[in-house]
């Protein structure tokens, strides 16, 4: 039974989640089918496309079927990610990719965020939830129990009220009531993302490169429909002194002929492709934990911390931070302790253990395996080790999480018979 109702001043909700991406959806669903009242609100149109990657790790394919996704990834998604590669200069190296315990999906996939975020955005509707799109947030206050937020959609200015608030927005879009907050001192080490996608290219289906680059990193994948994406992380200093020497060019432009200069299986895959559309670019990149045990303000998805990119993890991370997070506060729910903020504070409290329990790791690895493909030296040495053994990368996709998953499947399946 929902508890949405209508207040003199607004609707109130018992969950109010802010942004639609993977996080922001995945909650909605899991809660609204648990019979909470939500409202999803996302301030841009879909489909949208966005710089973030789009590999979807074995580990959350049995979530993704939960959500009721699983037929569709299964007819649409790129071919079965059966082996991963290590890309330097001239140099490769290539392993197997763990396979999951999980017999029905044992392989990741890879789908176009485009694609993934409407069906995501869709069930949440389908499971009940109020989605507002387009609906930015202009200012928010309050706290847990009794959270006010006054939206915009269009011209029309909403004002909502919720029990329970959680923030599931992007790395680059903070709330109002974080808007305030230090801004990154500027720093030749910021790292920016640059993504495109590529029709004709000659990329191995089931193959995902890694590319270690002289002040970068990237990787390409085999997505939805044979679109092979291609995306790299490329530090301020790298990207200031080559758009010094190509005036005029626009920054994709000058990333892309990086690319193929820097590695020659990136040459190679792209010969006699196509780019469909432009270049996509944003950051900087914040990699880091964001998500406190003393938090009012509950934080999933790239809100609760973020992980280099090179790990290909910013998926995993969104479902299955939604997934914990729903289960502490599906864990001795009652229409009651929704508006209590001492049992908020408990959720809090044990969601922020549990966050850094499953995910602390993958941003040390992540921090590592970036800041070792950025530098030629160490890039080479792991390339030549890869090659003598490539059971490293194979344990290191592992130790990324791509097989094990930080939420429990089983909630996600029982979730779908909710009534």
């Amino acid at each position: 039974m929902t508890t949405e109702r209508a207040g003199a001043q607004g609707v109130t909700y018992d969950a109010v989640i802010v942004g639609a991406g993977p996080a922001g959806s995945a909650a909605a669903i899991l809660l609204a089918r648990a019979g909470w009242s939500v409202a999803l609100l996302e301030k841009q149109r879909f489909p949208r496309r966005k710089v973030c990657g789009e590999c979807i790790a074995a580990s959350n394919l049995p979530l993704l079927d939960g959500l009721g996704l699983g037929a569709v990834i299964s007819r649409d998604a790129g071919p079965e990610l059966r082996s991963v590669a290590l890309m330097h200069a001239d140099a490769r190296a290539l392993a197997t990719m763990p396979s999951a315990p999980d017999a029905q999906h044992p392989w990741g996939r890879a789908l176009g965020r485009e694609t993934l975020d409407v069906l995501l955005i869709a069930a949440a509707r389908e499971a009940g939830a109020t989605v507002l799109q387009p609906c930015a947030v202009t200012a928010i206050s309050g706290g847990p129990g009794n959270w006010q937020l006054t939206a915009r959609s269009g011209h029309a200015e909403l004002a909502l009220h919720a029990r329970v608030a959680v923030a599931a927005h992007g790395s680059w879009e903070p709330l109002p009531s974080g808007r305030a907050r230090r801004r990154m001192a500027r720093s030749s080490a910021d790292l920016f993302a640059f993504k495109a996608n590529f029709r004709g290219a000659a990329l191995a289906p089931g193959c995902l490169p890694v590319l270690a680059l002289d002040g970068g990193y990237g990787g390409m994948v085999v997505a939805d429909g044979g679109v092979v994406t291609v995306a790299c992380c490329v530090r301020r200093d790298r990207l200031d002194a080559l758009r010094a020497r190509a005036p005029g060019r626009c920054a994709g432009d000058v990333v892309e002929s990086w690319l193929r200069g820097q590695c020659a299986g990136v040459d190679q895959v792209l010969a006699g492709a196509q780019r469909d559309g432009a270049w996509l670019a944003s950051g900087p990149l914040d990699p880091g934990v964001r998500v406190r045990a003393d938090d009012r303000l509950l934080r999933i998805g790239n809100a609760a911390g973020e992980v280099h990119p090179i790990l290909g993890e910013g998926i995993s991370m969104a479902l299955q931070s939604a997934g914990l997070l729903v289960e502490q506060l599906l864990s001795g729910d009652t229409p009651e302790r929704r508006t209590d903020p001492a049992w908020q504070a408990r959720v809090a409290r044990d969601y922020a253990a549990q966050w850094r329990h499953h995910f602390a790791q993958r941003l040390r690895l992540g921090a590592l395996v970036a800041h070792l493909a950025m530098s030629p030296l160490t890039a080479r040495a792991i390339v030549r080790l890869a090659r003598a053994w490539p059971g490293v990368l194979t344990m290191s996709a592992r130790w990324a999480g791509k097989v094990c998953s930080a939420a429990n499947p089983s909630l996600y399946r029982l979730a779908r018979r909710a009534p």
